[in-house]
């Protein structure tokens, strides 16, 4: 049994999701948000950068502490047209795998169309399908939040594609921890 950690970055709001992996089962463990801006935010303000990075810091640590995962994935940042905003949600992502390293935990990258893919059966599904197919999959009494959903959706995805990177890896005469494993995906 392998228990699973995704991570949505973002800047604003940081979506978390745990899994367990029994086999091809998978069940529910615990979804939910890091906010950095508004109530949650313990009154930081929207232009303190270096304050909001240690809150997704500080919160994903919190997470992984209390759940304690085994392994853990991350979306991979999409360049926006604004680059501004992908400066920012890189360094968003980045506060968030600095805490999952920190925390002991391997950390692989899936990009977002390998999520949709992945949960909803193709690579351009919207938000509410992404949803929809994760409270399914999980048999979930309600839609978790779009950033939950995501998050659950990348820890979903890690639980069916680590089966086979394992088998690879055992496989080959590569190490344990290839590099670019499938196309356009990472594994630290």
């Amino acid at each position: 049994m392998a228990r699973i950690l995704g991570i949505d970055p973002g800047l604003q709001t940081t979506g978390f999701g745990v899994v367990e992996r029994d086999g091809a089962r998978l069940r529910y463990v615990a979804s939910g948000t890091i906010r950095t801006t508004g109530a949650g935010a313990r009154g930081v303000a929207m232009g303190d950068l270096p304050s909001r990075l240690k809150i997704i810091f500080d919160g994903v640590r919190e997470v992984a502490e209390r759940y304690q995962p085994d392994e853990s994935s991350v979306e991979i940042v999409f360049v926006n047209t604004n680059p501004q905003s992908t400066l920012l949600l890189g360094q968003a992502r980045g506060a968030a795998i600095t805490a999952l390293v920190s925390a002991g935990l391997p950390v692989a990258e899936y990009t977002s169309a390998q999520l949709k893919k992945a949960i909803a059966g193709h690579g351009g599904a919207a938000k509410a399908q992404v949803q929809a197919m994760v409270m399914r999959m999980l048999a979930l009494p309600g839609l978790p939040g779009p950033d939950a959903a995501d998050a659950l959706g990348l820890a979903i995805t890690h639980a069916h594609a680590a089966g086979s990177f394992a088998a690879l890896a055992e496989a080959t005469t590569l190490g344990r921890r290839p590099h670019a494993q499938f196309r356009k995906g990472r594994t630290y």
